[in-house]
């Protein structure tokens, strides 16, 4: 049987940090859709120490294509949407 995976927006707020452990910590596999911008902001993945297990998928929450290509990439059984456009 093969991991779970989920895809969660908003993975760089709070929220979104603490979700992508817990799920990490029950096994499974976390995508994160996050901002594009120039430098993203990481530091809370970075503090939790699950960087390294995580997949980020750049993208912006008010484009279809964004979503459409996170969703695609991640072939998640979960949605979580955290995101704040």
């Amino acid at each position: 049987m093969s991991k779970k995976s989920a895809l969660i927006t908003g993975i760089t707020g709070q929220d979104g940090a603490y979700l992508a452990k817990f799920l990490i910590e029950k096994g499974y596999e976390a995508f994160g859709l996050y901002r594009r911008t120039s430098s993203p902001n990481v530091w809370r993945l970075l503090s939790l120490e699950i960087m390294d297990k995580i997949h980020l998928i750049p993208g912006d929450m008010t484009d279809m294509a964004s979503i459409s290509n996170a969703t695609i990439q991640s072939e998640s059984d979960e949605i979580y949407n955290l995101a704040v456009c």
